[in-house]
């Protein structure tokens, strides 16, 4: 990997340019300092979705939630593994759709959990449910570069 890549900073969304071969490294945020990756999942919103989904470079694994859900709860202790595990090889987002029920039905989000992956803006993966870690994993060692 060559040249530069760019990472939306999870705390306050700005666009950074990090060298590709310093991925592995992470870095820290122009703007606000704070870590590029912090082993903490972003918090989609309707105001930051577009920018993470959109401007980052490295594809992003998005899990659709709500509180109220029951296997949503169960799931979430996996994906906080595999955010540890797996960052930065990808960036992990979490969508809560019963407070950002516009964002759910952009994505078509119809039963959750729902998990996606968003490569270059474009959704190009989709699995409804619960997974164990290692499924997990399997599930996206082909985005994971």
């Amino acid at each position: 990997m060559s040249g530069t890549i760019k990472i939306v900073c999870s705390y306050c969304d700005t666009v950074n340019k990090l060298p590709a071969d310093k991925l592995n490294a992470g870095g820290k945020c122009g703007k606000c300092k704070k870590k590029l990756f912090a082993g903490k999942a972003v918090t989609l919103t309707s105001a930051n979705a577009q920018r993470h989904l959109e401007q980052s470079d490295i594809p992003v694994v998005v899990d659709c939630w709500a509180g109220w859900c029951g296997p949503c709860k169960s799931f979430a202790p996996t994906f906080d593994q595999a955010v540890k595990k797996l960052e930065p090889k990808l960036r992990f987002a979490k969508l809560d759709t019963e407070n950002e029920q516009r964002l759910g039905a952009r994505f078509k989000i119809q039963s959750i959990p729902t998990l996606l992956v968003f490569k270059n803006g474009k959704e190009v993966a989709r699995q409804a449910g619960v997974m164990s870690l290692s499924q997990f994993e399997a599930w996206l060692k082909p985005y994971a570069g």
